[in-house]
Formats: C-alpha cells, structure tokens, sequence
C-alpha cells in the first residue's frame, strides 16, 4: 500500500539551519512552517533527538511539505536515514501520522512523524535525558552533530 502523501513534522537536525536540513531537503521541499507536536515529549538522542509519545507533553519542530515531484524519493530518503523499515521489530523510530499544530494560526494537520520505537521509548523513560523545552534547538546540551549524523527526524 502507498503511504499518504502528507507533510513531515520534523524536530531535530531537519530544522531549518541544522546540519541535515541543507543535505535531505534542498530543492525537495515545498515549504515549511513552525508546528508542534502535542501528546509527545523529547529526548536527547544523545547527537539527535526522539519524540516519545506521552500525554500531556508538547515537541517544537517544523512541519515541511515536500515538492510533488520530489515526495516519493524523499520518503525513502527519510525512512533510510531513520533506519525505519515497516514492521521492523528492530527499527529506533516508527513512522506514524500525528495531528501537528501549525504555530502560526493555530490549525491542526495531519502529517508524517517519526517517534520512538516502543522499546526504544520505554528506554528513554526510565534512562533518558528529557528536554523539557520540548525543542531541541534549546535544549541539547551538546554541539551539534556532524553533517554525517546517522539519523534524526
């Protein structure tokens, strides 16, 4: 089955500015808009970050629109660099839609995110490093990651 052809909320080195924005999305997207993710909270990957779905919690990020004619590549694109194989019991993150809040005017839509895998956000529940501010861009600790980060959504 095709996936739905719906923008991706992204939260980590996809941000505009970051170090694989400029190398996964030049010339492949259409727009991007401040969004957030309600019903998440963030964790330092540690180098990249995961979104582990819990209530009451809230992730920044940007929701990008790729070009038409570029989607179906950039999907694969973005599935190989999350390591994200459908049904994969070993897969880091899920690729699952999520209602996002588009900053600007308040609107809900529907779009791509990559979450935690189960085992991965039990993880991080007990062990990891929450980012409280919900966005990444304030809250790692660290320096950004090379160019040749593994992954990040």
């Amino acid at each position: 089955m095709t996936p739905a052809r719906l923008p991706f909320f992204v939260y980590g080195t996809l941000r505009p500015g970051e170090a694989n924005h400029d190398l996964f999305l030049r010339g492949r997207i259409r727009s991007e808009e401040p969004g957030r993710l309600t019903g998440a909270l963030l964790y330092d990957g540690p180098g990249y970050p995961y979104a582990v779905e819990a209530t009451g919690g809230e992730v920044m990020g940007e929701l990008v629109t790729p070009r038409a004619d570029a989607y179906a590549e950039l999907l694969v694109t973005l599935d190989e660099l999350e390591e994200y194989t459908p049904g994969d019991p070993r897969n880091l993150y899920e690729r699952v839609t999520r209602q996002v809040i588009r900053t600007a005017d308040s609107t809900s839509v529907q779009a791509w995110v990559y979450v935690a895998a189960d085992p991965v956000a039990a993880r991080l529940r007990t062990r990891g490093k929450l980012i409280e501010s919900g966005d990444w861009l304030l809250g790692r600790a660290t320096a950004p990651p090379s160019p040749t980060a593994p992954r990040t959504p």
